[in-house]
């Protein structure tokens, strides 16, 4: 909700009147000359001042008044005319108000008319400006189209884009790649579009904020862009708003504003804030520093004094286009010749017959003022050639640091652009402050028989890596031990961080270099340079003894699944083959080749022999039995195929089997870690690691943290140091940094690191938030990077004198552990053999004892003696049957026809 409040606002109407055309007797007795009367319209920005002396309306006022005095006193530009005024004060955003006011002013004759400022109260004058034909002069800004249709109007305020492209060559020489634009209203977005489409075009993010409309505390807004780490900032806004902002801003922020100059900056100026912003008057001229001593002066002189927004021996930039805009119009009526003014009505719509030519001279004058030279385009009356002064706030005052001009775009200063290149120029010769924590190899005590003080008691990575920082930057350094021996996590219970990150925070140390891990909640507290080390979580475990194969190891080459397979695939293809020989008639063959004519076929495939095949193709032996038909050969040699994949796989990998002790553990990966119970597992206790689990999305790490947080007494460390002693004395896997891994498993033989990484991190040197440091410590690393020195500073740490290697040897000797199962399988086969043949013997011995009509004991007997003598064995032939008469011929073939066992008859 807008407050509207009494302001000093002002109507200004120029009334031109020539000697010999005085049609107001009351001016020829008191004017010698010609007089011009000059009625200005202003409104306030919003209500920010209270008076006339404390708001940019204020300071506009005096230097309207101010430069009609100057213009009055030396007669060099106008020596033949006097300029006169008069002052009309409207409310804050009553453009009713504004259009009678200017309506008054119209009727006693206007030749201009300036302000209001205000958008809807200056669109209102501007209306009637244009009805009229009275020019509007604008010092403030306004969002004007290119085909500006208000042909009566001119802005002294630079053209929006130009402003926008200058604030965004200064975002490009500062190489930001993400920026916050702040902004109080609607219009703030239009002055900034040109970087608002940067994303677009550029590789800038840049996020968009909006001031608080209801109040003036601007602290949540700078909490949320200080805790999203927003430090490169363009602010929008209005002068009180800036005024108020600069009071809370953080002294680490980044601000840019194009109108610094005009505030109180005595508060900041050792706050280490890091301003930086345009300004459009030109102080280094010696004309304008004069003009602007002389306004100082008179201005002291005007009741109210002024408050601290307006320093001694400084003009704002309203007050000084407000100056250059008066100067124009004199330059204007200068160059007039024959123009005179009229009253005017604005319920008649009459215009000023004059007003066309005079503010054609408007657009064409031309001054070189406070503000630089003031040019118009002569189609939309905009001011766009002008020139910027890059200004920086430093502890003595506001430095200026470049230029911008539209055509040539910015262009810094020699000593500017040194001073961001040289980064060492800082550190150098300077003492910080280094928190670390002792863990090996990073940071250890040094044995030495002698006592040792200071920087000398410690050895390890960091000090060699600190000692090459040092060497770079030319900073000394003292190393001092974290209080809390912890690397630094936010405590549940208080909410505060402890750790090294806690004293970079309290600004009790300078950088923290130590293996400490960058992650998202740190980032948000602390700084972080680029990575000197990438690892990532891994898990430290006892080696598993080794395991003998067992007895049946010849059976490992192949996993049970296959070995199934095998037996259903054989059990398949002998029971196709066998169908498939029934079926094709090429497989039946005539048992007597001699005799074509015999009906009699036979097969050999039947049942049993299919099986046989099988077993011959399998254990490459191969049978007496040999396909015929077509169909059966591509079952054959598909088999045949099948088998010699089989055997060839099975001889390959048998070898690794049988002469390798297999190095067997519980488990070989975080899965199979998160699968069981039995082995406890856990973490250092606020640490990063510990904040992995802890705030992972994944269903696998979110159940191993579900594990160690319902154990949380028992499986926890301390330190890592606690945690490698308990792997190494009890059943237990310790979850830690890959690095540290790799350093204790080069040391310690009865160590391994089992699976891979289950995350990627890095360490980087901490610094407080918006330090300095950061930017040059992260240079510094990435050159020792490219000389290679971080590798050899690794390896000279991490390289111990390793664990034994085994002797390399040839395939050792199978013992009876590696094969004995074979031989087992080959009795197994024995004894199997042994029973069968008992049984084909009884079988025997009851088919002779049925045949020859006599008892199964007698038969046995016979059987078994004549298997016992070792000589030829005799055929048993049955009795000859009795003699039968017949007067059919005998068929030879009834005593020929012995079938052979295995075969089949078909007639």
């Amino acid at each position: 909700m807008y407050v509207l409040c009494q302001l000093c606002l002002y109507s200004v109407c120029i009334l031109l009147m020539s000697k010999c055309h005085m049609n107001f007797s009351r001016f020829i007795q008191k004017l010698q000359h010609t007089k011009t009367l000059i009625t200005m319209l202003f409104t306030s920005t919003g209500g920010i001042f209270e008076s006339i002396e404390s708001g940019p309306s204020g300071a506009e006022e005096l230097a309207f008044k101010f430069a009609l005095n100057t213009i009055n006193r030396n007669r060099t530009l106008l020596p033949n005319t006097t300029l006169t005024y008069d002052i009309q004060r409207i409310n804050v955003f009553d453009s009713f108000e504004a259009s009678r006011k200017a309506c008054e002013q119209l009727s006693l004759g206007v030749a201009a008319i300036f302000g209001p400022s205000h958008s809807s109260s200056a669109n209102a004058v501007q209306s009637i400006s244009n009805a009229l034909g009275v020019p509007h002069i604008q010092t403030r800004w306004k969002h004007q189209v290119s085909d500006n249709r208000d042909s009566y109007y001119v802005s002294l305020y630079p053209d929006f884009s130009s402003l926008s492209r200058a604030i965004l060559d200064l975002v490009h020489f500062f190489k930001w790649e993400t920026v916050t634009v702040v902004y109080d209203d609607s219009t703030g977005l239009i002055r900034l579009q040109e970087l608002i489409k940067a994303p677009s075009r550029y590789n800038i993010r840049l996020k968009i904020r909006q001031l608080p409309a209801e109040t003036k505390d601007a602290k949540p807004l700078l909490k949320d862009m200080k805790k999203a780490k927003e430090f490169h900032v363009i602010f929008d806004c209005g002068h009180e708003m800036a005024a108020w902002i600069l009071k809370q801003v953080s002294p680490v922020l980044q601000i840019y504003h194009s109108d610094l100059f005009a505030l109180d900056m005595e508060p900041y100026r050792y706050s280490g804030v890091n301003m930086t912003g345009f300004r459009i008057l030109n102080t280094e001229s010696t004309q304008v520093s004069s003009i602007v001593e002389k306004w100082s002066m008179e201005r002291l002189q005007a009741p109210p004094k002024p408050d601290s927004g307006l320093l001694d021996g400084f003009m704002t930039t309203d007050a000084a286009l407000m100056y250059d805009a008066v100067h124009v119009v004199a330059v204007a009526v200068q160059q007039s010749q024959q123009i005179t003014v009229s009253s005017l009505q604005c319920n008649r719509h009459k215009p000023w017959r004059f007003g066309a030519r005079f503010m054609s001279l408007i657009k064409e004058a031309s001054w070189d003022g406070l503000t630089g030279r003031v040019l118009f385009n002569k189609t939309n009356g905009l001011r766009t050639d002008f020139d910027l002064d890059v200004i920086s706030l430093k502890e003595d005052g506001l430095e200026k640091i470049g230029t911008w001009e539209p055509v040539n775009g910015l262009n810094m200063t020699e000593h500017h652009k040194s001073k961001m290149t040289n980064v060492t120029n800082s550190l150098s010769n300077k003492s910080l402050r280094v928190a670390t924590i002792l863990e090996e190899p990073y940071l250890m005590f040094k044995k030495s028989d002698k006592p040792l003080c200071g920087n000398d008691r410690f050895e390890g990575y960091c000090v060699d890596l600190l000692r090459e920082l040092a060497a770079i930057l030319g900073f000394r350094y003292e190393i001092q031990l974290v209080e809390d021996g912890k690397y630094g996590a936010l405590e549940e219970s208080t909410g505060q961080w402890n750790g090294m990150v806690r004293e970079l925070m309290d600004h009790k140390a300078d950088l923290a270099v130590a293996p400490l891990t960058i992650t998202y909640v740190r980032e948000k507290v602390i700084d972080f340079s680029k990575p000197f080390m990438t690892l990532g979580i891994s898990i430290l475990y006892r080696k598993p003894n080794g395991t003998n194969p067992g007895v049946f190891s010849f059976l490992n080459p192949l996993s049970p699944d296959i070995w199934m397979y095998i037996l259903l695939a054989y059990l398949g293809v002998s029971c196709v083959l066998f169908v498939i020989a029934r079926f094709s008639p090429y497989e039946w063959y005539n048992p007597h080749p001699c005799n074509p004519d015999s009906d009699m076929v036979e097969n050999n495939f039947t049942l049993l022999n299919s099986f046989w095949f099988g077993v011959g193709a399998l254990m490459q032996q191969g049978s007496e039995l040999m396909p015929k038909a077509l169909s059966t050969r591509i079952v054959g040699g598909i088999w045949w195929f099948f088998t010699l994949i089989i055997i060839s796989s099975y001889t390959a990998n048998l070898a690794a089997f049988l002469t390798v002790e297999r190095m067997e553990s519980p488990i070989d990966s975080a899965d199979d870690l998160a699968k069981q119970t039995k082995i406890p597992y856990g973490v250092v206790e606020a640490g990063s690691t510990m904040a992995f689990f802890k705030k992972t999305k994944i269903s696998t790490y979110d159940k191993m943290w579900e594990f160690m947080n319902s154990r949380r007494q028992s499986v926890m460390v301390k330190s890592v140091e606690e945690g490698i002693q308990r792997v190494l004395t009890s059943d237990y896997a310790f979850l830690m940094e890959s690095t540290t891994i790799e350093f204790v498993t080069q040391r310690n033989c009865n160590l391994t690191q089992i699976g891979g990484l289950i995350d990627s991190k890095a360490y980087g040197v901490g610094t407080p938030m918006g330090s300095p440091y950061r930017d040059k410590i992260t240079i510094a690393i990435l050159q020792l990077q490219e000389e290679g020195k971080l590798h050899m500073m690794k390896e000279k740490w991490w390289r111990g004198n390793g664990c034994p290697e085994e002797e390399s040897k040839e395939a050792s000797a199978l013992g009876v552990q590696n094969i004995g199962g074979i031989f087992i399988v080959l009795a197994a086969g024995l004894v199997l053999s042994v029973f069968v043949a008992v049984g084909e013997v009884l079988y025997k011995s009851k088919q002779n004892a049925q045949m020859e009509k006599r008892s199964f004991c007698s038969a046995m007997v016979d059987e078994l003696t004549v298997s016992l003598k070792c000589q030829r064995r005799l055929k048993q032939k049955p009795q000859p049957p009795a003699i039968v008469k017949t007067e059919e011929v005998i068929n030879m073939h009834t005593f020929n026809d012995r079938r052979l066992p295995g075969k089949e008859t078909m007639a």
